[in-house]
């Protein structure tokens, strides 16, 4: 079989590297193709190309093997995945005409010859539609990808996991008021994982899942953190509703390395794709950023939830934000289970149905901490988040607790999105960890002050801040003043001369 005649990319080579080559890939698709559907092709090449070059490595090594044995390098057993006749990238690659269905056509026949694990991982992209991809721009395509070498040896996963990422990044920035359905800001996800610190052979759930990012974050924890990485091996689960969305989680989590993973494609409030019988999965660490506020989410089947996810009560029709807080609930393991989940602030304040779900769920005290967000941070909304943490066992020391959080300035301003730094994340952090009242951050609260409140937890009325007096001179103070007199005087001028005008002024 004849070697890729591409580029290496050697161990050494930085990742910008290969992320700018992958970014300038999406700018072969411009014009014909909306910048938001640019993930739905550039995704599905990368991994075929990916999977088509670690392919020829193991054929070359069982070959070395085997002195030569064709037959033999083919067997099953030496290949991680399996790839037909004619499904080859290089024998796309040759087509002249009709490259769309070739793709199509090779994609398909490769999920097909892997069913266990690459079952649908390709999406749904139209390959064929030539009023949008002609031939002669998939050849282009092609052939950027080509003179990459995408193989084991030459790509470290960890490189074109990182690459990956950063295409994942760049199409959210492109395309703002959608990316937020898929993609989650590095930092905020760095956040949740660091206060669930998911422990060696703990199970992680994601409910809403997305691109996998909070999944790969906790599997990178327990790396950084001394953990044995190979024992979280079927440890992580996540569940997502897109279709293209969950094919690129399961890419992902490919690309960085991971193997044995569960990642379905579902309406997880509607149909949750982990139980057993009637009884919802568990799992130690449950995190999510779920869509906030959803409308028809499901409130006409949660009356009768055979999973018994409405415990506290049906959240309304037009916001599913509690539907997500019971489900992950449920979902947590009895005595490890822990949860951190990313909501708009409504969840904290608002009243009726919400109020009485949020009245039951502190009586249970499993509520550990809340923490407000500031504005801007998330993609496709401008308004603050805030993220909750709960705990199936709060430690005695917590029992009847709350502590919270006004993180509200902790970000830097940016032009188009504001951003959480790593010394934001660690003092958010530290703040949870040492879980003691600072004055202007955070404040211990006693659910016996949060039941006065009638249950509202919106985090001003319980930390206040720090309002810093104005250093001002004796001159500047005699200045401002005479301002203010001079545009108290004109004012007056001006009512007098309008009242005079309309026969209203009496002398």
């Amino acid at each position: 079989m004849n070697k890729n005649n591409g580029n290496n990319i050697s161990t050494d080579t930085e990742t910008g590297s290969l992320s700018n080559h992958l970014w300038e890939a999406a700018n072969i698709l411009r014009g014909p193709v909306d910048a938001a559907d640019f993930k739905t092709y550039i995704f599905p090449l990368l991994f075929f190309k990916r999977v088509s070059d670690v392919y020829d490595e193991e054929l070359a090594l069982a070959l070395k093997e085997s002195d030569g044995d064709f037959e033999y390098a083919q067997f099953p057993e030496n290949h991680r995945f399996q790839i037909p006749p004619e499904c080859h990238w290089k024998e796309v690659r040759a087509r002249v005409d009709n490259v769309g269905y070739a793709i199509q056509k090779a994609m398909r026949c490769i999920e097909q010859a892997n069913p266990e694990t690459l079952h649908g991982i390709f999406g749904d992209a139209q390959w064929t539609n030539k009023d949008r991809l002609s031939d002669s721009l998939l050849k282009d395509l092609i052939e950027h990808f080509s003179s990459l070498d995408l193989g084991n040896k030459a790509c470290r996963a960890d490189i074109l996991g990182h690459s990956y990422e950063y295409l994942i990044k760049k199409f959210a920035d492109l395309t703002n008021k959608k990316a937020g359905e898929f993609y989650t800001p590095r930092s905020v996800v760095s956040l949740l994982v660091k206060i669930l610190a998911p422990q060696t052979g703990e199970t992680i759930y994601d409910p809403a899942c997305g691109t996998g990012g909070m999944l790969l974050e906790a599997i990178h924890y327990v790396k950084e953190h001394g953990g044995d990485e190979n024992l979280m091996l079927g440890k992580l689960y996540g569940q997502e509703k897109n279709l293209t969305t969950s094919s690129i989680a399961r890419m992902n989590l490919f690309l960085h390395g991971a193997e044995d993973f569960h990642i379905e494609r579902g309406d997880t409030l509607r149909q949750p794709a982990f139980y057993s019988g009637d009884s919802i999965s568990e799992f130690d660490c449950v995190i999510a950023n779920p869509p906030f506020s959803l409308k028809k989410w499901g409130d006409d089947i949660w009356g009768n939830d055979p999973y018994g996810r409405c415990f506290a009560g049906i959240p309304p029709a037009n916001s599913g934000d509690f539907a997500w807080v019971q489900h992950m609930i449920k979902s947590m393991a009895p005595k490890t289970g822990r949860m951190a989940v990313v909501l708009p602030h409504g969840v904290l304040f608002r009243m009726a149905k919400e109020g009485k779900i949020r009245k039951a769920l502190l009586e249970m005290d499993i509520l550990e901490a809340v923490i407000g967000l500031g504005q801007n941070l998330f993609y496709g909304t401008g308004l603050a988040a805030c993220i909750l943490i709960f705990r199936k066992r709060k430690p005695e020391a917590k029992k009847g607790k709350i502590l919270f959080i006004d993180a509200s300035n902790e970000f830097k301003k940016g032009r188009a999105q504001n951003e959480l730094l790593p010394a934001h994340v660690d003092a958010i952090h530290n703040w949870y960890e040492d879980y003691q009242d600072v004055e202007g951050a955070c404040r211990v609260v006693g659910l016996d002050e949060i039941k006065e409140n009638d249950f509202n937890l919106n985090i001003p009325r319980y930390v206040e801040p720090i309002i810093e007096e104005e250093s001002i001179t004796v001159e500047e103070a005699v200045e401002n003043l005479k301002k203010s007199l001079d545009a108290a005087y004109t004012a007056e001028d001006k009512l007098s001369a309008l009242l005079k005008k309309e026969g209203l002024w009496h002398s």
